[in-house]
């Protein structure tokens, strides 16, 4: 079958099972609680559904061009289910085994430009960090399983304690998470790996992998170590306000636009732990909806960079100097991206980031929330920068008339209008805090 064949009916099948979360989905437990799904759970998952589609739409030009395209997919496909796995996990050896499943696939993936040193390079820091992450997490649950005779989520929380056992356990497994997440000081993998994978691997690795991660990390936090709230509340509030700032200062000082927008989504991460502070139903609501905004958001600027680069090779900001004048279509969805991740109304990533603020100030630390919000505003400066350079700055080489694949330019017009659209319709976060 050839690529064109193949691409068409993947994305048929992708669309499909999206429209399929909708509908015959029950709530339950199976193999003594090993594997659960409610109701949040099942829309998390389609939310992610919802950006492996907009993905095969997204690169359809470079997916009809590489030799492996079955490969890439089954890969792929192959994470997103460790992925589907680990949010309904209901114990530890469920979770590692479904955060493997999760992970190797990607390292794969990293590797996908196999005529390209950096990719490999990329491949290998990715595998290098994974296998450094998950060696902690397993000596984690091992204190876990030691100390209280049980892996299971369950029972867990009845038997934890603020000894200095269990902090070291709930240290080991919030760095295992850190890891996954980009948190700062586990971030130094993020913006290599990002620059020397595909696009499609990168935005992959940008709004998939981190969705799910940020989902499951909540659940655990919240259900899991409820009883050690106070020591986890510490540790967010310290890594968000230096995750928020390391990502802050990074991106100013990129020139690659997939490292920049790499430190672009290690400051979002930092917003994305200031929801989860709060330990509420308005914690998991906004950080549910803020992921969906994200993933418009970062996909419509990794599609519309991604489409430059196919035809011109370029990747560098000062590239896009007068992008406009002969692209402005693809100015405007990079500007609606950038103006979302940045925060600026009337786009869905302010409301986003209004209800994420505003669900940290319920725990009452307000300094912290203050903080968060100081760094709204020095994000301004780097979203705008590159807005600037399209539309304001000349380039006596301007990058020429780019000639959209059919697919891409439908699902950059879904992400555009999603930006706009999630932020006006009040009944999206109602329908999701509805599941919480």
């Amino acid at each position: 079958m050839k690529n064109e064949s193949l691409l068409l009916l993947t994305q048929t099948l992708l669309l499909l099972n999206f429209i399929a979360g909708f509908f015959l989905n029950k709530e339950g437990s199976l193999f003594d609680n090993m594997y659960h799904t409610t109701g949040l759970i099942i829309l998390q998952k389609n939310i992610l559904n919802l950006g492996l589609y907009l993905i095969s739409l997204l690169f359809a030009d470079w997916l009809r061009k590489t030799e492996h395209m079955p490969e890439f997919f089954m890969l792929m496909i192959s994470a997103v289910l460790g992925m589907f796995f680990l949010i309904s996990s209901g114990n530890l050896l469920m979770f590692y085994l479904s955060l493997e499943l999760a992970t190797i696939p990607v390292a794969a993936m990293a590797n996908f430009d196999l005529d390209k040193k950096i990719s490999a390079e990329a491949a290998m820091k990715m595998i290098l960090s994974s296998a450094f992450s998950s060696g902690i997490l397993l000596f984690g649950i091992s204190l876990v399983y030691g100390s209280t005779g049980t892996i299971s989520f369950t029972e867990m929380p009845a038997l934890l304690n603020r000894s200095p056992l269990m902090i070291l356990v709930l240290v080991f497994l919030f760095t295992a998470f850190a890891f996954k997440l980009s948190i700062v000081p586990f971030h130094l993998w993020t913006a290599d790996v990002y620059e020397g994978s595909p696009f499609a691997v990168t935005s992959f690795l940008s709004v998939i992998s981190k969705g799910a991660i940020a989902f499951i990390f909540m659940a655990t936090l919240f259900k899991v170590f409820q009883p050690m709230q106070e020591v986890w509340y510490n540790l967010l509030v310290i890594l968000s306000i230096a995750t928020m700032i390391v990502g802050n200062i990074f991106a100013l000082r990129q020139q690659n636009i997939k490292r920049f927008l790499a430190f672009s989504s290690i400051a979002q991460v930092g917003f994305i732990m200031v929801g989860m502070s709060s330990n509420s139903n308005a914690g998991v609501s906004s950080v549910t909806y803020f992921i969906l905004i994200y993933i418009f958001s970062n996909l419509a600027a990794f599609g519309a960079a991604a489409a430059i680069a196919s035809q011109t090779g370029k990747e560098k900001i000062d590239d896009y100097k007068g992008l406009y004048q002969t692209n402005p279509f693809l100015s405007w969805i990079i500007a609606l991206a950038l103006f979302s991740l940045a925060g600026i109304p009337p786009t869905a990533g302010f409301f986003g980031k209004l209800f994420l603020l505003t669900a940290g100030a319920s725990s009452g630390t307000y300094w912290f929330i203050t903080i968060a919000a100081l760094n709204m505003i020095i994000s301004l400066f780097y979203y705008l920068k590159v807005v600037r350079a399209i539309f304001m700055e000349k380039n006596e080489t301007p990058i020429e008339k780019i000639s959209v694949h059919p697919s891409t330019k439908f699902a950059l017009i879904i992400c555009a209008a999603g930006i706009v659209l999630l932020g006006l319709l009040s009944w999206v976060y109602d329908y999701i805090s509805e599941f919480v």
